[in-house]
């Protein structure tokens, strides 16, 4: 999956919580969220405002909640992990899940993205 892909599938799945996402999918799109964030906080410095950064933070969660859920759903693991990130020293454990290889073939979230 490409950078393109992986945003037109992030935007197509905006609430999707089922299914599987590769690695590549959750990656291209935490990038463009990166990218998107740091032209708005420009744009807001700019204008003198905090408005297009906020109104886009919002704009993702969604979409961003619904790819971390079935990246996890990928290597067969429930959404509720993502929780774990409050704890602070969970977000080491979600990244580095983040990076492990999906499960190979289907499993209990579905078939294999890339199979």
């Amino acid at each position: 999956m490409n950078f393109t892909q992986a945003v037109q599938s992030g935007f197509n799945n905006y609430v999707t919580f089922s299914g599987r996402a590769p690695r590549s999918e959750y990656w291209y799109w935490a990038l463009f969220s990166f990218i998107v964030q740091i032209v708005a906080n420009m744009l807001d410095m700019a204008m003198g405002m905090g408005l297009i950064s906020g109104l886009l933070s919002l704009a993702l969660l969604l979409p961003s909640i619904a790819v971390g859920v079935r990246r996890l759903h990928d290597i067969d693991r429930t959404g509720w992990w993502l929780l774990i990130a409050f704890t602070g020293i969970g977000i080491i454990l979600l990244i580095v899940w983040a990076c492990i290889k999906g499960t190979d073939g289907p499993n209990q979230y579905g078939p294999d993205p890339l199979g």
